[in-house]
């Protein structure tokens, strides 16, 4: 994808629970709580129960979801995932 706009960027994010991966358009100032909603809603999971996934960068997770994407390291064609916020045992 090439950018018509100023940070504009084009990422792919998994939503593990629901095993689908979605393209979304975004911008380097979208906050990565707004971001992980929107791949929610996008995974058809109830974007009201956002709080209770997290998300993952390059493998590490995102503390402080208020920051911009840019100031995460997101780029054009990053990949990332929303996971659950707490772990599952494994049985």
């Amino acid at each position: 994808m090439t950018a018509t706009t100023a940070g504009a960027m084009r990422v792919r994010v998994t939503v593990a629970d629901a095993w689908k991966t979605v393209s979304l358009d975004a911008t380097a100032a979208e906050s990565a709580t707004s971001l992980k909603t929107r791949a929610l809603a996008s995974a058809q999971i109830d974007a009201s129960r956002a709080s209770l996934y997290a998300l993952k960068v390059g493998g590490a997770l995102v503390r402080d979801e208020s920051k911009p994407l840019a100031g995460l390291g997101v780029r054009n064609g990053t990949s990332l995932v929303v996971i659950t916020g707490r772990r599952r045992p494994v049985r």
